[in-house]
């Protein structure tokens, strides 16, 4: 990603332990990697990337803590805003968000608190329905998506965006 984007690494400095005791499970490594090099911010102009923002638009644990009440937000009924998953509690399974883009595509872990090291990427379009399971990392996918033109429905290289990173602004927008 760094060699695709021609970003500068950050090397944030992440207290991961804090992290993960909180969501009760390790994170995925690669993930970690991505988080330490770019923070959070927009690949492309189009792909939101949850890490470490100042604000809360990109700040991948601000997000997480909300996750829950937004599944059960009222609007929804009785029926899970992921559907037919729930969003991850601690010790639990289900959704926790590490990404989107522009067009309500949302990016996220499948994690089962019983089965730590198994992360697989669900995503769902906002246009095509239901969710896409794939066992890749989360570095993989990401690559897929902003670099691949036949990754469908989500590759977008086929748009010409660039491969380019932003990092968050931190703000609260």
């Amino acid at each position: 990603m760094i060699e695709l984007t021609g970003w500068e690494p950050l090397g944030i400095s992440v207290d991961w332990a804090a992290i993960e005791a909180e969501l009760g499970v390790p994170l995925p490594a690669d993930y970690k990697e991505l988080y330490e090099v770019f923070g959070g911010g927009v690949f492309s102009d189009s792909v939101y990337f949850l890490g470490r923002d100042e604000g809360v638009s990109f700040d991948f644990l601000t997000q997480w803590r909300v996750s829950p009440a937004v599944d059960q937000d009222s609007k929804f009924g009785e029926v899970s805003a992921v559907d037919p998953y729930a969003a991850y509690a601690p010790g639990g399974k289900g959704l926790v968000e590490w990404g989107s883009t522009e067009w309500a595509d949302e990016y996220c872990w499948l994690i089962d608190a019983e089965r730590p090291g198994d992360y697989p990427v669900l995503a769902r379009a906002h246009d095509v329905g239901g969710w896409h399971r794939y066992d890749m990392s989360t570095s993989e996918f990401l690559y897929r998506v902003l670099a691949d033109a036949d990754f469908q429905p989500f590759g977008i290289a086929q748009y010409d965006l660039g491969t380019t990173f932003t990092p968050g602004s931190g703000d609260d927008e």
